[in-house]
């Protein structure tokens, strides 16, 4: 490899750092509230039993989805207009902001009703920041990639986002062995909140050093409308692909991930100390095989995995979830949830550049962002919720086929789709842009 090859491939490794970094930040403070709620549940609502203090924190978990339409469309909006990495800042700094209003938050026996309502504003600006986050994330390290690496290096967008989860699991396995049940639910929960809004200090300072990408910079030269509606809505296609694509993987990801944890203790009984450990290290072999995933789609292409977790998921769902129903035993669980997290590999690892590799520049964050963030906040958010509410009516069982349906309406898109890797506007971009990074 040449000198020049050698300096820009280290560049490219440079941004895609910087940019997972502070996604991971970003991703933990989302992820503290779902991994501390059976702590700090009954703080913020009445006292009741426990499955209706987890449906009471879920729906307000599910809430929080419903800004990430407006995040998407807002801040993807302006990171077409004023760049990726300007719109990446913006977006930590929300997230910091509402972790910040948690940690402080009195509580219901303080505060009375006005508890859960500031929690509710705080989880709405979150979604509004993590609407944004995934929409500017996902198309900037789409376009710094170098050319055929594009779906190794954008599988760092869920290698990240899953840390940040880890991140807010390893805190929590520590917490528990420093401190007892009580304390964690009187008051040491509020430790997590308050590492994710102080870590956003480096992660702002992180950003603003990041390189812009070259065929946002292009794309600016041109003086095209950029992060316009209107236009978006010329690309219904796209749009409808970026819904059906997101359908089955969402739910799955959630289902498997966010409420998997709730799952192992309110439905399978296994102490939460337990399950915390199981998630930890099962999340953990999941960050590290994304790469692999991400790095053999730039071999074989996008859509075979994405048919692979399609027929797996449609096929598998159901099963998995029944068997995990009635598994006590740790090891077993952890299989059990593994063999899931395997499946849904085949979407998450490249979901980010597939839906980047659809779209022009200029509106490649909105359109990234607005589409999925609608399908994410009606079915992603809403998954843990469902299921607390299908299991408090005793038909628990429902849900697994609905987990299953969803994925079989994205296998559906899967098997029709074109191959995203091939004539991507992605390498459209790379072709108008300027061959380096560019730094301000």
């Amino acid at each position: 490899m040449a000198a020049p090859a050698r300096t820009e491939e280290r560049r490219v490794i440079g941004n895609v750092i910087r940019g997972s970094i502070g996604n991971l930040i970003e991703w933990y403070d989302w992820y503290a509230y779902t991994a501390f709620s059976v702590y700090f549940a009954a703080t913020f609502f009445p006292k009741g039993d426990s499955t209706a203090a987890l449906l009471d924190s879920a729906a307000v978990f599910a809430v929080g989805f419903l800004m990430r339409p407006l995040g998407g469309w807002l801040l993807g909006r302006f990171a077409d207009r004023f760049g990726r990495r300007a719109a990446l800042v913006l977006t930590v700094t929300m997230m910091a902001s509402g972790s910040l209003v948690i940690a402080v938050n009195p509580g219901y026996a303080t505060i009375g009703a006005a508890a859960p309502v500031i929690l509710v504003i705080a989880r709405l600006l979150q979604g509004l920041s993590v609407g944004g986050e995934y929409a500017t994330s996902a198309t900037y390290l789409s376009e710094v990639a170098t050319p055929g690496k594009r779906g190794y290096y954008s599988s760092f967008q869920y290698v990240t986002l899953t840390a940040g989860q880890l991140l807010a699991l390893g805190l929590q396995i520590v917490l528990q062995q420093l401190l007892t049940r009580d304390e964690l639910t009187g008051w040491g929960w509020r430790i997590a909140f308050v590492v994710g809004a102080v870590s956003a200090v480096f992660v702002v300072y992180l950003r603003r050093t990041m390189d812009e990408s070259p065929t946002f910079q292009a794309e600016t030269s041109r003086h095209q409308s950029r992060g316009d509606l209107r236009v978006l809505v010329r690309y219904p296609r796209e749009c409808l692909l970026v819904a059906g694509l997101t359908l089955g993987g969402t739910v799955a990801f959630y289902t498997y991930t966010t409420y998997l944890q709730q799952f192992m203790t309110n439905t399978s009984k296994i102490p939460v100390e337990t399950v915390t450990v199981i998630n930890f290290v099962a999340l953990l072999i999941f960050v590290i095989v994304q790469p692999l995933f991400g790095g053999l789609s730039d071999r074989i292409g996008r859509r075979p995995l994405l048919v692979f977790f399609g027929v797996a998921g449609t096929l598998f769902s159901v099963p998995l979830l029944t068997l995990l129903s009635r598994t006590t035993n740790p090891y077993g669980a952890f299989a059990i949830m593994m063999a899931a997290l395997l499946i849904i590999s085949g979407y998450t690892s490249i979901n980010a550049v597939v839906k980047a590799e659809l779209f022009p520049t200029s509106i490649r964050a909105l359109g990234v962002g607005l589409p999925y963030a609608l399908v994410v906040s009606i079915f992603g958010g809403t998954a843990p919720m469902v299921a607390l509410a299908l299991k408090q009516a005793g038909r628990e069982p429902v849900f697994y086929v609905c987990v299953a349906g969803c994925i079989l309406v994205s296998l559906v898109v899967y098997l029709t789709m074109r191959e995203t890797s091939k004539d991507s506007p992605l390498d459209a971009g790379e072709r108008l842009g300027h061959p380096e990074m560019v730094s301000e």
